[in-house]
């Protein structure tokens, strides 16, 4: 586990990396993908048959006026409201409000949600980041318009987030219930994970790295600063340990999924721009991987369907998702 006052690289560490874990190119011009790619038929297939038991766990925390969020970067907790309730169809308002005034003996309720897409459990779309004018594939940024993303948004991966999903523990790996804000999670971290699991992470799994935040702002009964502040998570030199095992998903419990404060002074979120810019990775934060941890550790089995579509929702460039874990 590296140390958060080790050495400080900075942008050119950080273009270095992007230009070695780069796939521009690699799936064609027009591609929108990226490692969702890695995902084939025969490995939907086969992640099937890992639902042995029948035994689901949702990873999504609630999305509720609860959450995380405190209103950095314009993200804000849920707001939840009813245009139709329980009242206004016992008091008769409902008909003449929504029916026309004729009775027809059916009442209904009716609501909405307003929230930012990345408020709660999400996915990041490949539209997500910017940098030096380019997103992902080398697309211009400006490709993100007022009126949302005519490339790279999330609905591109609608029917593509299913495979086999991969738990690594990392804090329980190494008899901790939780890692420390600003701790790195190293490549080396990883691969011991993998191997006191028994478990081999293969071409096209979706991994789930724990570092147990959620559980411990569980513990402290608040969340705290948990939405941007100090936080465990992946260090830079985690992102060629994926780009290598060709993944095609990585999620965790932290709200930005690396380790802050950065490892780069000058460059706010450096994996960011590794694995989603130039990677093309399909990224998820706020994931609640509590209990499918205390499962895994209790059979022994890191591994499991996986799915976790996101919706549908036409040039977003994030997209809240219920992810779900089957054993």
């Amino acid at each position: 586990m590296s140390s958060p006052t080790a050495a400080r690289p900075g942008i050119e560490a950080v273009r270095e990396l992007a230009e070695r874990c780069s796939n521009w190119g690699r799936w064609g011009p027009d591609d929108e993908l990226g490692t969702l790619n890695h995902i084939t038929p025969d490995d939907v297939a086969a992640a099937a048959r890992l639902a042995r038991d029948g035994r689901t766990f949702s990873l999504a925390v609630p999305l509720d006026e609860n959450g995380p969020q405190t209103g950095g970067f314009g993200r804000f907790n849920p707001i939840h409201l009813m245009i139709r309730d329980g009242n206004a169809a016992v008091t008769g308002t409902v008909v003449r409000d929504f029916y026309g005034g004729r009775d027809r003996w059916i009442r209904g309720t009716d609501d909405i949600l307003i929230m930012p897409l990345q408020a709660g459990t999400q996915w990041d779309a490949l539209g997500h980041i910017v940098f030096d004018g380019r997103i992902y594939n080398g697309y211009p940024a400006t490709d993100v318009g007022s009126r949302g993303a005519i490339r790279n948004d999330i609905a591109a991966a609608r029917e593509r987030v299913v495979g086999r999903g991969v738990l690594l523990d990392v804090p329980r790996s190494q008899g901790r219930p939780w890692l420390d804000p600003g701790e790195a999670i190293s490549a080396a971290d990883l691969e011991r994970c993998a191997a006191r699991q028994g478990v081999e992470v293969r071409r096209g799994d979706i991994v789930l790295v724990r570092t147990g935040q959620v559980g411990a702002c569980r513990a402290a009964g608040s969340w705290g600063d948990y939405a941007g502040g100090p936080a465990p998570g992946l260090g830079l030199d985690a992102t060629p340990w994926i780009f290598e095992r060709e993944l095609a998903a990585v999620a965790g419990d932290t709200w930005g999924r690396e380790v802050l404060p950065n490892q780069t002074p000058d460059v706010f979120q450096p994996l960011h721009i590794i694995l989603i810019v130039h990677m093309g990775l399909l990224m998820g934060e706020i994931f609640d991987l509590e209990a499918l941890a205390e499962d895994c550790a209790r059979d022994g089995r890191y591994e499991f369907l996986f799915s976790g579509a996101p919706l549908p929702i036409t040039g977003a460039v994030g997209s809240p998702v219920n992810p779900l874990a089957i054993k």
